[in-house]
C-alpha cells in the first residue's frame, strides 16, 4: 500500500547541524509528530564523521584543522567518511514502518533496491554487495575501503556506504554518495604510522571505492541526483513523497543537539 512520507532537502551546513537534524526528526518520527522522512543534504565545509564507536585518536587533528574542515561523531557505527562533493541521504522511520522493520539487513536489503534504483537511472551500472560483512563491521579507520553487505558497488568498487542506528524512537539509516572529487582526501586528515602508510592507505581506497565521476566518466550534479533519489524511493517502496520542512519544534531541538551533543568535544573527542 502506498504510504506518505516527507522528504526535506536541505542546503549545504555544518557537520554537527546535520547530524543534530537526523536526531531531531527521529525524535520527532517517534513521537508521531512528523511522518517518516527522507532527507538530502550536504556539508559545508567539509567535514570529517567519526562511528559512534571509532575512537577519536584515529584523527590528525593538526592536519584537518590545517584544511580547515570539521569533525562530528555520528550516532551510527561504521568507521570515517569525509564528507564532500556528495549526496548525503538519511531515512528516518518507525520501528514499525514496514520498510525498515525486521533485522539491520532485511530493512539495509530494502532500502538498498531503492538506492540501485536512483544510481541506476543516472546512468550507473551498479550491483548490491550480497557476500559481505554485516554494516557497521568494517576494520581500519576508513569506511570506503570495504563494502558491507547490501551496500552498492559499481564494477566491484563501493559507491555508496550506510549505516543505521535503531533506538526506541525508531530507525535512523544515512549514507553518502560520492559524486566526484578524490576519495583520497580522507587519509591526509588520519592517523597514519608514517607517509609511507598513508600512501598504501590511499591506493587501497582507490582501488575498492569510485565516485558517480570516477565510474560514468561525467560531473553528476547534485539536485541531478537528488530528484533521482526522490523518484526511487516513491516507485522503489511505494512511496509519496511531500516536499516539506523542519517543523518549528524539530529546528529548535536541532539546535540543542548542536550545543548539547554534536559540537561538544564530550561526544566528539572520546576514545
Amino acid at each position: 500500500m502506498t504510504e506518505q512520507w516527507r522528504t526535506i532537502i536541505t542546503a549545504p551546513a555544518r557537520g554537527a547541524w546535520n547530524m543534530a537534524v537526523d536526531e531531531a526528526v527521529l525524535e520527532s518520527v517517534g513521537r508521531g509528530d512528523s511522518l517518516p522522512t527522507l532527507r538530502l543534504y550536504d556539508w559545508f565545509p567539509a567535514c570529517l564523521s567519526l562511528g559512534y564507536a571509532q575512537p577519536y585518536s584515529d584523527v590528525d587533528v593538526e592536519r584537518i584543522r590545517a584544511h580547515g574542515w570539521d569533525v562530528v561523531r555520528r550516532a551510527t557505527g561504521g568507521r570515517a567518511i569525509l564528507h564532500v562533493d556528495e549526496l548525503t541521504y538519511s531515512v528516518i522511520a518507525p520501528l514499525d514502518e514496514e520498510r525498515v522493520q525486521g533485522s539491520v539487513l532485511e530493512s539495509y536489503y530494502r532500502l538498498a533496491g531503492a538506492l540501485i534504483r536512483a544510481v541506476r537511472s543516472l546512468g550507473l551500472s551498479v550491483e548490491m554487495e550480497e557476500n559481505a560483512s554485516a554494516p557497521g563491521t568494517a576494520k581500519g579507520p576508513v569506511c570506503f575501503e570495504v563494502p558491507s553487505a547490501y551496500e552498492i558497488v559499481v564494477g566491484g568498487k563501493k559507491l555508496i556506504g550506510s549505516a543505521q542506528a535503531r533506538k526506541k524512537e525508531g530507525v535512523l539509516q544515512h549514507g553518502t554518495f560520492p559524486l566526484c572529487g578524490d576519495l583520497t582526501r580522507i587519509t591526509d586528515v588520519l592517523v597514519f604510522a608514517d607517509q609511507q602508510a598513508r600512501a598504501a592507505a590511499a591506493q587501497k581506497l582507490l582501488a575498492r571505492a569510485s565516485t558517480a565521476e570516477s565510474a560514468s566518466g561525467r560531473v553528476i550534479e547534485w539536485q541531478i541526483a537528488a530528484q533521482a533519489f526522490v523518484k526511487a524511493f516513491e516507485s522503489e517502496l511505494d512511496l509519496e513523497l511531500e516536499r516539506g520542512e523542519l517543523t518549528a519544534v524539530e529546528a529548535s531541538r536541532a539546535e540543542e543537539l548542536v550545543e548539547q551533543k554534536y559540537s561538544n568535544p564530550v561526544w566528539t573527542e572520546r576514545s
